[in-house]
């Protein structure tokens, strides 16, 4: 039997920690241009203020980016706590420090982003640990180049397999390969999750957005792209879930890693929104229209309308496609989606299925209910919002724990009781209260079981009893939140 995810991550080891990084990415686009040689670079940190940096020695970094070593230093002498800024050193680059592999291939960039633990490279995971360093990214050629590599081999995974959720770097036969779907070279994982699709969209998006870069939009950008609309449309399943396209089943005692009914999931009533077969935790979905995810969809598709608009000359019409399924997604979010909870009022549910049924709840995983705003799905202010907001970080939401050391949403991923940090990272990236904010900071800083890094999950009541060492989203979103905060 095929190890599952939890199992992979127990006895995964640090890869390549002792690699050195190529020449060109420890220089400024200057020094390159004048054809300066590398220094030799230090190979241990000294301690600040009795902390020792838990960052590999700079000879051991996977990746350097001048602006974002500028950034971190700039941060650190904003923050006053001296734990916080030691923490903020090792969680804000520890994406590049250890998990970026960057290549020029003929060329062309080409980059590949593990999670951390796993040597697998999410599309969601890849696109969320990079996008705190695209505000630095203007003026740092090196940086850009790195984006731009991995923009450009999320399009090949996307036209590979639209329906894998992670893959390996090379076609080799890695990966869960005993699983029961149509898994092909260089796939890892064949879980189909809408957000995989929304976050390569989202980096593009806001690369382009922030750089003015318009060089990434290539025709094998055009075709992923072309290919993520074509799955959207064909996981509305307008013929029923036995004519979808995708099926998916894995021998294992955990119920969530496979999908009921033959692999199709729970039975659905065609209404517009999109299936999910899998959450952005990787759990099975219960119902498979899934919210927060289609929320993204409707975000990422009006993104892509305007790429097109601007940069393709509305490409033949396809901007026009994109928003009317946009249009179609997000009127059926407010006729499926929307529930008037017996205690909470109405709220929006996390799942349905067009017969009328709802489950809700909220999941830690990013996108999730709480997370839109920072999505860009609603204002953090819009009424239902807040009305879901109140409802998912309570008690009315079956995965809201309160404990002695840290208060959060978790998930069945890691079952009862954990705390996953990111929903106090989110929690607080979407409020406007500088109260509520320091208390989420405050929360994830102090249980940390003094590693300096942020977890995936900690139990409510013991910080010392956490799972993943190494998850590099976790890190750089705490330190994309502590830079806006400070």
């Amino acid at each position: 039997m095929k190890e599952s995810r939890r199992q992979f991550i127990r006895k995964s080891a640090l890869i390549g920690a002792g690699a050195v990084l190529a020449p060109h990415l420890l220089r400024s686009a200057a020094d390159v241009a004048r054809g300066e040689t590398t220094p030799e670079l230090p190979t241990t940190i000294p301690p600040v203020n009795g902390f020792q940096s838990r960052r590999p020695a700079p000879a051991d970094r996977r990746f350097v980016s001048a602006s974002v070593e500028r950034f971190i230093e700039d941060t650190v002498r904003r923050i006053k706590d001296p734990k916080l800024a030691w923490q903020f050193r090792n969680c804000f680059p520890c994406t590049l420090d250890t998990t970026v592999f960057h290549t020029i291939k003929n060329g062309i960039p080409d980059t590949y982003v593990i999670t951390g633990d796993i040597d697998a490279m999410w599309l969601r995971d890849s696109s969320a640990q990079v996008f705190p360093y695209l505000r630095l990214a203007v003026g740092d050629e090196p940086l850009q180049q790195m984006l731009r590599g991995l923009i450009a081999r999320q399009s090949r995974c996307i036209i590979k397999d639209p329906y894998a959720n992670a893959f390996n770097k090379e076609d080799n036969g890695r990966g869960h390969q005993d699983d029961m779907t149509q898994m092909g070279p260089g796939i890892w994982e064949r879980k189909w999750e809408i957000d995989s699709l929304c976050y390569p969209v989202r980096l593009a998006y806001h690369y382009w957005k922030t750089t003015g870069d318009s060089g990434i939009f290539t025709p094998e950008w055009d075709r992923a792209m072309r290919t993520v609309y074509r799955t959207f449309r064909e996981q509305q399943r307008p013929g029923g879930n036995r004519n979808s396209a995708y099926r998916f089943q894995r021998i294992s005692p955990v119920a969530c890693e496979t999908l009921m009914l033959g692999g199709y999931g729970n039975p659905i009533k065609p209404c517009g929104l999109i299936c999910s077969s899998f959450r952005p935790s990787d759990d099975a979905t219960i119902l498979p229209f899934l919210i927060p995810s289609n929320m993204f969809a409707v975000v990422s598709l009006r993104q892509m309308a305007e790429i097109y608009d601007r940069c393709f000359n509305g490409g033949r019409g396809f901007s026009d496609m994109c928003r009317t399924l946009a249009a179609e997604v997000d009127e059926a979010i407010e006729k499926h989606g929307v529930v008037n909870h017996p205690v909470a009022g109405p709220v929006y549910a996390y799942e349905t299925d067009g017969y009328g049924n709802h489950y809700c709840m909220d999941d830690a995983n990013v996108p999730s209910l709480l997370s839109i705003p920072y999505l860009g799905y609603c204002t953090p202010d819009d009424p239902l919002y807040l009305n879901t907001r109140r409802f998912i970080w309570s008690h009315k939401n079956p995965y809201y724990f309160e404990g002695k050391v840290i208060t959060g949403i978790g998930g069945p991923h890691q079952g009862q009781d954990n705390v996953w940090p990111m929903s106090l990272i989110m929690y607080a990236l979407t409020s406007g209260d500088n109260k509520e904010i320091d208390r989420c900071i405050g929360m994830v800083s102090e249980t940390d079981a003094g590693t300096g890094f942020v977890h995936e999950t900690v139990h409510k009541d013991d910080d010392t009893r956490y799972t993943r060492d190494w998850f590099a989203w976790a890190n750089t979103l705490f330190g994309e939140l502590i830079a806006r905060h400070v």
